[in-house]
Parts: structure tokens; sequence; C-alpha cells
């Protein structure tokens, strides 16, 4: 095949990622933006299989079922609880991908300076995708602490990696060379300067490090993509750079927080909200018909709470069980709900939750005082007053969800114990709160048996 039929493959390509990414907007339409995406992904793939520069099938071929194999295993294993931590290994591995492909340009002949300069920023935006991502993961995995971790000079350190990186960027590419110790130097840095990124962020603010990141993937694949001249891959990875700036600006916004605050503050490092006090309310399944049976209007407030128990399909019974006995049911989706972006409208989508039910954070809150039930399953930050009126809080400027300000709040958790930040929520403690302690899928199967029964 010829380079402009190739290319022309390549245009068709781009059309359906820009449909595919356009139709990822909204809810009624993502399942098929997912798909244009694929195909588009495909056809690009294909395509670049007829380049002349291809020497060997063999190899291809091999890492291409491979990888199948992988990406079946894992898309059929993986639980809504984990999704977080599988799309920040995802973002890993695009990053290390870019890292390996940047390097391997170098074996190119006749590259330009221009060419080392885009080698350069492929390995160094994909070095720090890569390690970042890792110890993302291992945050959102809980395999290790997911809070901030920070010390004393960690920004002079921070400014030193950087400084060292950029010099020993600019002395590769005086004198480009594949066994350059300025290229291991380049590779070391930028892997240490991902952990040194990500170990000050955590709590609420992991969702806005896995859309950075996701960013930082495509921006290493645009790189990659000048770095072997391959038109496709500019785009697509451009595309996947912008959408996410995009979407981490959007949740920046939603969390009233600067980028550069989330990256370099330490979540939760300087400030201690003051300590709650005060005597819970419990209520068991039994009492909590009672009330909501008498509703005429009932708010769902999911949280990461509602993946663990992966309680969507019984929430959403209860929803329309509430419904036929003529309420009003709305879910309001906070922006930074659970651990990555869009995470509840993933598993109300799951469950067949209708779109127009979802309702945002800056809709539900100006009507929340004549919802006569906000139940909260699992949430926790999100709707924390802590964030309205406690100055010393670490969450203190963040917009929630104002469930206080209903009629009657349900909470259903399994315990006391404080959200993902830490940070303990004076709403368990209100006077129209009511805990409902337990396995949330369990407590609303119990009252929806009792609607049924």
């Amino acid at each position: 095949m010829s380079l402009e039929s190739i290319n022309l493959w390549y245009v068709l390509s781009a059309a359906l990622f820009i449909f595919g990414l356009k139709q990822l907007g909204s809810p009624a339409t993502a399942v098929r933006g997912n798909g244009l995406s694929a195909l588009a992904m495909f056809i690009a793939v294909a395509a670049s299989l007829f380049s002349a520069e291809i020497i060997s099938f063999e190899w291809i071929v091999g890492a291409a079922a491979l990888g199948a194999v992988i990406g079946a295993i894992a898309a059929q294993r993986v639980a809504m609880t984990t999704m977080p931590e599988m799309v920040a290994l995802f973002n890993g591995s695009g990053g290390i991908a870019s890292l390996l492909v940047g390097w391997a340009a170098l074996y190119n002949l006749g590259n330009t300076t221009f060419t080392d300069i885009t080698i350069m920023l492929s390995v160094i935006i994909g070095g720090v995708t890569f390690s970042g991502s890792i110890l993302a993961w291992g945050k959102l995995s809980e395999v290790m602490n997911s809070g901030a971790w920070t010390f004393g000079a960690q920004r002079i350190v921070n400014a030193v990696i950087v400084l060292a990186l950029l010099y020993s960027s600019v002395m590769f590419c005086m004198n480009p060379a594949v066994d350059s110790p300025y290229l291991y130097a380049v590779i070391g840095l930028s892997v240490v300067f991902g952990v040194m990124a990500v170990a000050p962020v955590g709590g609420a603010d992991m969702p806005v490090v896995i859309s950075l990141l996701n960013s930082y993937s495509g921006l290493a694949a645009c790189a990659a993509g000048f770095a072997i001249n391959n038109n496709i891959l500019i785009v697509a990875g451009s595309m996947v750079g912008a959408a996410g700036i995009i979407l981490t600006n959007i949740m920046c916004k939603a969390m009233n927080r600067s980028l550069a605050h989330v990256l370099f503050s330490g979540f939760g490092a300087a400030k201690q909200a003051t300590k709650v006090e005060g005597e819970v309310k419990p209520i068991n399944s039994e009492d909590a018909f009672l009330i909501l049976e008498a509703a005429q209007s009932v708010a769902f407030v999911p949280g990461y709470g509602m993946a663990v128990a992966q309680a969507q399909h019984v929430v959403r019974e209860l929803g329309e069980l509430l419904e036929g006995n003529g309420a009003e049911v709305s879910y309001a989706i906070h922006p930074v709900a659970g651990r990555m972006p869009g995470h509840m409208n993933v598993l109300l989508a799951e469950a067949n939750v209708p779109y127009d039910q979802l309702v945002e954070m800056e809709d539900i809150n100006p009507r929340i005082e004549n919802v006569d039930v906000a139940v909260v399953i699992g949430a926790n930050d999100v709707v924390n007053p802590a964030a309205r009126n406690d100055e010393n809080s670490p969450i203190y400027g963040m917009p929630i969800i104002n469930v206080d300000q209903a009629r009657t709040v349900f909470v259903l958790k399994r315990s006391m114990a404080s959200g993902f930040s830490g940070v303990d929520n004076p709403l368990f403690f209100g006077d129209n709160t009511r805990m409902l302690f337990g396995d949330a899928k369990q407590s609303i199967a119990a009252v929806v048996a009792e609607f049924k029964g």
C-alpha cells in the first residue's frame, strides 16, 4: 500500500476518533462513541501494518496476540471497585509504550534536531506517566498508604530533579547517541519525577490525578508520533492529551482548587479538621421503608461505597419502586465522587438507570431543600458540610452536594469510619440524619423487600 493510501486511512481513523470522542460526552451516546473509537484504533493499526518500513511481522503478531489475551481477561475480571486502578495501569502502559517508541526512534538514520527533541519529550513524559501511574495504582488499590507523602524539602528536591532533567535533555540533544549516558539519566530522572509528582497527592484529589495522567499518556503518544513521523499517533495523542487537560480543569473547578494546589499542596498535610463529636441516630430497614413510602421526592447520592457493595442494581430497583409509589426520583452526581472521573456515571449506566434522572451537583443543590429524603450511599467527602463550615478542614472550599439541607437524610455506611480523605463528617450527627449501618447492597435489598412485601 502506498504512503498516500495509508494517510487516507489515517484521515478516516482521525475522523472516527473525533466523532467517537464527541459522543463520549453524553451517557446516551457513550457506548456508540466507544465503539467508534475502537474501530478508529483498529483502522489505524491495520493501516500502519502496510508500511514499507516494517521488517518483520512475527514480533508484531505475537505482541498483538498477547495484548489481546491480557486485555480480554482484564476486561472480564475487573470489578467496578477496581476500575480506577485499571485506568491508572492503562495510563502507565501508554506511558511506558511511548517511552520505548521514543527510545527505539533513536536507531533511525538521519534524525534531525527536531526529531531528537521529540524523542526526549516522548521519553520524559512517558517515564513520568509510567511511574506516576504505578504509584497512583498503589494508592488507589491501597496496597500502600493512600494519603499524601510529604517531607520538608520536597519542593527543593523536585526543583533539583527538574533542573537535572532539563540539563541532561539538552546535553543529549547536542550529541544524540543510543548509548549516551545522558539518555539513561533522562530515563531515570523522569521515572523518579513521576513518583515525586504523585507522592504529595492523596485523598479526594486522586480522581484529578487519574485525569491528569491520562492527559500525560496522550501527550507522550503525540510526542512519539512526531519522533517516528506517524500522523495518526500525533492526532490521537493530541486529542487524548487535550481531552484529559480539559477534564482535569473541570474537576479542579468542581473542587474549587487550582491544579498547582492539587499537585503541590499535599492533601491534608497542613490542615487538620475540627474534631466532630455527637450522637448518631441509627435506623433499621423497616423504619427506612416507612419514611421512603411517604416521600414525594427522593435523591440518591452515590459514592465509592456503592461500588464496593456493588449496590447499583438494587439502588435502581428501589428507585423504580419509589417511582411506582408516586415519588420523584433523581441521582445526584458529584464530579469527583468515587475514585476516577465519571465513576458513578459508569456504575449507574451499568445498572440501566435512566440518563435523565442523573442530576449534576449545581442542578440538585438549588432544590435540595425540597427533597423529602436524600439517600447517601457510601459517599463521604462530597457531602461533608465541613467543606462549607470548617476553615480548618483540608476540604474547606470544595463544593459539595448539600444533602444536609434535605428534609431527611439516610446515610448508608458499614461503620463510622471517615472517607478516602480521612476527614470526619459532621453530617452523620445532624438532627435530620439517620444512619443505616451495614452493607449497602443488603440494606437496600431489605428496604426493597419491605416494599414488595
